[in-house]
């Protein structure tokens, strides 16, 4: 029930990470990930906000703990196939005005 927990550290990890980074901080890429991690974050919160669970703990605190593990690396997933396609679309282009 605290699936939402590792999300949320790794999105405001990135964050913190992004302020701190000074080639980080205006990169569209990690600009990218910032949101999609505090994307699924707050998803998780309201959804266990919602279902009246945000500060319970389940039975079992390592399926819970893995499943957030499993959002999380989903998202990053997601991410580099967003960073494939964007530069799969900028080789293209370049390639077209050449």
């Amino acid at each position: 029930m605290v699936c939402y927990i590792v999300p949320t550290i790794a999105a405001i990890g990135h964050y913190i990470l992004r302020r701190n980074i000074n080639s980080w901080r205006e990169n569209t890429y990690q600009i990218w990930l910032s949101l999609l991690l505090a994307g699924g974050a707050i998803f998780g919160i309201v959804d266990h906000l919602w279902n009246g669970e945000l500060l319970l703990i389940g039975e079992n605190i390592l399926s819970d703990i893995m499943l957030g593990i499993s959002i999380t690396i989903t998202i990053f997933i997601i991410w580099a196939v967003l960073l494939y396609l964007d530069k799969t679309k900028m080789r293209k282009i370049s390639k077209s005005v050449s």
